[in-house]
């Protein structure tokens, strides 16, 4: 994706719930497909062993632009005639960016699975955090720079001066 406007979301698929295909339990080989646009999608490996179900438990790192207003989950489920959508849902990125939760914090979220003609079909259990750049979980004392100092620049940087910062809370856990 061209624009730099990203935010990297870790989300761990945990299990899904209820699965069916064609009003059936799905007996094996569920997998799930996270897009947050056309260019950027995870998937998580096939859960074999628990039918309708399923446990992957497993962490997808994957980009989002600033700008999206969904993400999407795909559930699917691969057959001998090759891979069913089971259901799909739309999460509103505004469930888990914003608010009065600081940005790293972990959601918890499940939410209800539509098939192709809008019919229930299961529940799928995620959760998600947004990841925070490293520079960003830099206190203030791990610069060794008091809040509001400024800092010295050389001859060589711009022909010298004075660099103010502008206060940042930092809402990381145990960097305080």
């Amino acid at each position: 994706m061209a624009s730099t406007l990203l935010c990297t979301l870790e989300i761990t698929v945990i299990s899904g719930e209820d699965l069916r295909n064609n009003r059936r339990p799905i007996k094996k080989n569920a997998f799930v497909v996270v897009r947050t646009d056309s260019y950027n999608s995870r998937r998580t490996d096939m859960d074999t062993d628990n039918g309708s179900y399923p446990k992957w438990n497993e962490k997808l790192v994957v980009d989002m632009s600033m700008h999206a207003q969904f993400i999407t989950l795909e559930v699917q489920c691969k057959t001998s005639l090759g891979n069913k959508t089971v259901g799909t849902t739309r999460i509103p990125v505004s469930d888990f960016v914003g608010g009065y939760v600081p940005e790293s914090y972990l959601h918890f979220l499940s939410y209800r699975l539509r098939d192709q003609n809008g019919e229930r079909n299961g529940i799928v259990n995620i959760s998600v955090r947004v990841k925070v750049p490293e520079y960003a979980s830099c206190s203030r004392t791990e610069l060794g720079i008091p809040l509001g100092m400024g800092v010295a620049l050389g001859q060589r940087n711009f022909g010298g001066g004075i660099v103010t910062g502008v206060p940042v809370l930092c809402t990381c856990p145990g960097k305080y």
